[in-house]
C-alpha cells in the first residue's frame, strides 16, 4: 500500500536469499522489465548505486527494506517499466518531458516532492528558451527550479502525452527509442528495494 503523509516508510531488513544486487537505476529497471515481461514475480532486488538509492539514501549497506512503485510506460505503445525516471526531450532542451519516480536524476533534483512509493509520478513538461534553460540549470542541482512559468508539474498515477514529432526516449539511463506518445501508469508497491 502506498505510503501516506506522515506515516513512517522502510524496515530494517536484509535481501532474501532469492534476492538479486544490482547497481544502477538501469539494472534494476531491466530486471524489472524481464520479470514483467515473462509474467513472473520480481526478486527483491538489493540495490547498491543510482538515482533511486540516492533517494532511498543508501549507505551500501543492504539493511533497510522499502516497498517501492514502479511505473510502466507505452512508449509508442511498446512497454517498458521504471524505477527512477523517464527523459524525452529534444536534442538542446528547449523542450523536455521528466517523470519523476526518484528525486534525483544524475547530479540533479529533478523531482524534490518525487516520492517512490505514494502511487504518484511527478511529471514535468518544460518548454524554455536558451536564457531559461541556463537558470533553469543552475537551479536544478538544489530543486530550485520549481515553480517556473516555463515548467507545468503534475503528479498523477497515469498519463498521456503527445508529441508533434517522436523524440528519443531514455528510462533509468537506458534508450529505449523514440516516440510521438507516451503513456505512464504507477504500479503501487510493485517491488521490494533493499539499501
Amino acid at each position: 500500500m502506498p505510503i501516506s503523509r506522515g506515516s513512517a516508510w522502510g524496515a530494517p531488513g536484509r535481501l532474501p536469499p532469492d534476492g538479486v544486487v544490482v547497481h544502477s537505476d538501469a539494472e534494476a529497471s531491466a530486471l524489472v522489465e524481464r520479470h514483467r515481461r515473462a509474467g513472473e514475480p520480481i526478486p527483491a532486488i538489493g540495490l547498491l548505486g543510482g538515482d533511486l538509492w540516492r533517494t532511498l539514501g543508501g549507505l551500501g549497506r543492504l539493511d533497510i527494506t522499502f516497498p517501492i512503485d514502479a511505473v510502466e510506460a507505452r512508449v509508442d505503445g511498446e512497454r517498458h517499466w521504471f524505477v527512477a525516471h523517464l527523459v524525452a526531450r529534444t536534442r538542446l532542451w528547449s523542450y523536455a518531458l521528466v517523470a519523476m519516480n526518484a528525486q534525483w536524476l544524475g547530479r540533479w533534483n529533478t523531482g524534490p516532492r518525487a516520492h517512490p512509493n505514494d502511487g504518484l509520478v511527478d511529471v514535468y513538461e518544460a518548454r524554455l528558451a536558451f536564457g531559461q534553460r541556463l537558470a533553469v540549470r543552475r537551479r536544478l542541482r538544489h530543486g530550485a527550479h520549481l515553480p517556473h512559468p516555463g515548467i507545468t508539474e503534475r503528479r498523477t498515477p497515469e498519463t498521456t502525452v503527445s508529441f508533434p514529432r517522436p523524440l528519443p526516449v531514455v528510462v533509468d539511463g537506458r534508450r529505449v527509442g523514440a516516440a510521438r506518445e507516451l503513456a505512464l501508469r504507477v504500479l503501487p508497491d510493485a517491488l521490494t528495494i533493499v539499501v
